[in-house]
């Protein structure tokens, strides 16, 4: 999705006032991309070792189950930490510290979330 000059960026935000001209679409809008630059920031990706083939012989309510229980359990854990959950896409969760709220320590708030959603996720699936 192109982001134009009056859309929300949601959490993100968005800068206005560009004098650089850019191409308008065939509805006389500007099309040019809206981001704020943050250069320090830690993304974590976050896969499931084994889930597509754990999944693929499982009824849909147990897969369901498996990730509504480890992404609430890693989402509160974010919120104490102050990590921003970007999103999650099947087995996957994403997160970041530094946008958007800059963090100088952010690389070390990153590496206790991971460290602590990994033990975490060894607790449930002992219980799962």
């Amino acid at each position: 999705r192109k982001f134009r000059n009056n859309d929300a960026m949601g959490a993100f935000g968005s800068r206005q006032g560009s004098t650089t001209m850019f191409p308008k679409n065939e509805n006389g809008i500007s099309s040019r991309p809206i981001a704020d630059l943050f250069p320090s920031a830690t993304v974590l990706f976050c896969d499931i070792v084994g889930f597509t083939a754990w999944s693929s012989t499982r009824e849909p309510t147990q897969v369901f189950t498996l990730l509504e229980t480890i992404y609430h359990a890693f989402d509160q854990i974010a919120s104490r930490r102050k990590v921003f959950k970007v999103e999650t896409v099947g087995d996957c969760y994403v997160a970041v510290v530094g946008l958007p709220d800059p963090n100088k320590d952010h690389a070390l708030v990153m590496a206790k979330f991971a460290k602590d959603i990994l033990l975490r996720f060894k607790d449930l699936a002992k219980q799962l």
